[in-house]
């Protein structure tokens, strides 16, 4: 293994702090710097990792700067922004429409609904009707009611 410069180790924790996987960080120093690193050993330059606790605050203040500017850069990308993917959702129904193509029209408000509707997000309501807190029922049953239920069930099914 060379002996990293600081150059290299800048181009592995920037390149870590932009949340490229391990391996595309080694196969990029390897294709940038001609020589070869292990995943392991590239995990030691990002903090957030267990092999990356140790690592110096110079490099973590980087990571850290670097991840934060990486952020600020993303939610500056038009296509980042809802308002310009539904303004482009409309247009490209307008295209359809001239054309006749009723099934990529039909694809297109599909899409800006999704959109819309939120199914490209990771969120989950967690609480009851009208924002208030989940109900829970406890009931309590005895065994010879199980018992019943289930053959009730079974003879259904």
């Amino acid at each position: 293994m060379a002996k990293l410069t600081d150059t290299h180790k800048r181009f592995i924790v920037q390149a870590l702090a932009c949340w490229d996987r391990p391996q595309e960080v080694a196969d990029a120093v390897k294709e940038e710097f001609g020589f070869e690193m292990s995943r392991g050993h590239v995990q030691q330059y990002d903090p957030t990792k267990v092999n990356g606790k140790e690592l110096s605050a110079k490099w973590r203040d980087l990571f850290f700067a670097t991840r934060e500017a990486y952020r600020k850069a993303a939610a500056e990308i038009p296509i980042a922004e809802q308002a310009f993917r539904l303004r482009n959702l409309g247009k490209i129904h307008e295209r359809h429409m001239a054309r006749g193509n009723l099934k990529g029209a039909a694809e297109a408000l599909e899409q800006a609904a999704k959109e819309i509707g939120g199914a490209f997000t990771n969120r989950r309501e967690h609480t009851g009707a009208g924002g208030g807190p989940i109900e829970q029922k406890t009931v309590v049953v005895d065994e010879k009611e199980v018992a019943a239920a289930v053959r009730k069930l079974e003879d259904d099914y």
